[in-house]
């Protein structure tokens, strides 16, 4: 047991604030860039109240993970944590589950990533850049786990730049530096603050936790730490700098404009800034929207692939795709995750938008249930005190709210239905390997036994 565990620790030098940048780098993408505006038309100022609940939510799930990641760091996190606490099924279900949510999504982040590029190159068909960005993920991927923290940390920091440059303009052009109207829309009864019905906050909170996506990732990375004690501190500082930067952006952004003028086509940061005359607003933060949403998959890329290799080395996936070549690179799985990429490009490529919208939409809702299953597993794993105890249960309500939030509106209904089918399939699917589990684990106690009484 004890060798076991030596192995799976971290022999990483990251330093915390390497993890605090990466997961930076991990969680800003488009679901900031975009999805922020979704939450605005759909709940309007109260925007704000929304990003400080996911936060918080975030916060509670990093918590429990870093904790666990801090007390045994193993190399699958979140499905070996669920494992340990409540069986064979539940690692199974976990993986499987993030697996396929994540090459779903990366396939609309390339489709939207194409988008993006067509801005500046419209005669460059779709699929030729979602294939390039394809590649250079890959690429990422392949050059191992040192540059990929570099990487990520340097588009980190692209992104806050951007993030912090708005602001500044912000700022500036509500002082009339830039002429234009200078009219602030700050609400001042809560009939301004609340402008939409209760049931439209509900709705958006979901697009609130989607701008905190990525967090499972940065638990994977977590074992890479130096210190895997401060992986704690790492998500506290990371999560503490997002919510500031999110909600002083989002906060000038719906003080500029009237809430309503927002739409889901464009960022909120080029919807506030249309008063005034400054061309390179919108290339800049096309620019912004392209590195979040590559940054993103990159590190999807990276998460996916791990996963991948875990289930098999647990016997959970075909034992092949945990073997690695001469570059120490699990090839099987990557190859793996190559071909779901390609197949995830192509359905997002021909299907119809709303049916591929309503998969997507599925997808991040199972990175929210598997968010449930970590709070459910440091609950417990670590056997929590009372005040920890009440941030895994917050936690859990928070993330229950989001979920059933999307049952209220037609645009995001069948999506929740999707992730419920996908929920039934790879359930189904851990329900029936239940009892060769079973029988693996009292042939292994049975072997075990035998080799102590030969010993005595």
């Amino acid at each position: 047991m004890k060798e076991k565990k030596s192995q799976n620790q971290s022999k990483g030098s990251m330093k915390w604030w390497q993890l605090s940048l990466f997961g930076v780098g991990c969680t800003i993408g488009t679901g900031f860039f975009l999805g922020s505006s979704i939450a605005i038309t759909k709940s309007g100022p109260a925007v704000l109240l929304l990003f400080i609940l996911a936060a918080i939510g975030t916060y509670f799930v990093f918590d429990a993970l870093a904790k666990m990641t801090a007390s045994d760091p193993q190399k699958g996190a979140f499905r070996t944590y669920a494992k340990k606490a409540f069986g064979h099924w539940a690692g199974f279900s976990i993986g499987w589950v993030y697996w396929a949510s994540e090459m779903l999504i990366m396939g609309s982040q390339l489709t939207a990533l194409s988008i993006f590029s067509q801005f500046w190159f419209p005669s460059v068909p779709l699929w030729i850049f979602a294939c390039v960005y394809a590649v250079l993920g890959i690429i990422v991927l392949l050059i191992g786990i040192k540059w990929l923290n570099r990487i990520e940390g340097f588009l980190a920091v692209i992104k806050i730049a951007a993030i912090l440059m708005f602001i500044i303009i912000a700022g500036a052009g509500l002082l009339g530096a830039f002429g234009g109207s200078t009219d602030v829309n700050m609400p001042t009864t809560m009939s301004e603050f609340f402008p939409r019905p209760f049931l439209g906050l509900w709705s958006a909170l979901i697009f609130a936790f989607y701008a905190f996506g990525g967090i499972e990732i940065m638990g994977l990375m977590a074992t890479q730490l130096k210190n895997p004690n401060e992986a704690p501190k790492a998500g506290k500082i990371m999560i503490l700098l997002l919510t500031i930067i999110y909600v002083a952006s989002i906060g000038l952004a719906v003080i500029m404009v009237s809430w309503d003028s927002f739409n889901t086509e464009k960022s909120p940061f080029v919807t506030a800034l249309k008063n005034y005359d400054l061309p390179f607003i919108p290339h800049l933060f096309n620019s912004a929207l392209i590195i979040a949403g590559f940054s993103t998959m990159a590190a999807a890329l990276f998460g996916v692939t791990s996963i991948l290799v875990n289930l098999s080395e647990d016997g959970d996936a075909p034992r092949f795709f945990s073997k690695k070549g001469k570059l120490k690179i699990p090839l099987p799985a990557l190859g793996l995750t190559t071909a779901g990429l390609v197949t995830s490009i192509v359905l997002s490529l021909l299907m119809p938008d709303s049916i591929y919208e309503y998969i997507t939409t599925g997808a991040g809702l199972m990175l929210l249930y598997n968010w449930a299953f970590i709070l459910m597993s440091a609950n417990r794993n670590l056997k929590p005190g009372f005040l920890d105890r009440m941030k895994y249960y917050t936690g859990l309500l928070l993330i229950l709210l989001a979920v059933t939030g999307t049952i209220l509106t037609k645009e995001s209904r069948p999506g929740f239905f999707i992730s419920l089918g996908f929920i039934v399939i790879i359930g189904s699917i851990a329900w029936k390997m239940n009892s060769k589990w079973k029988k693996d684990d009292n042939n292994t106690k049975s072997t075990s036994l035998f080799k102590k009484l030969e010993k005595s």
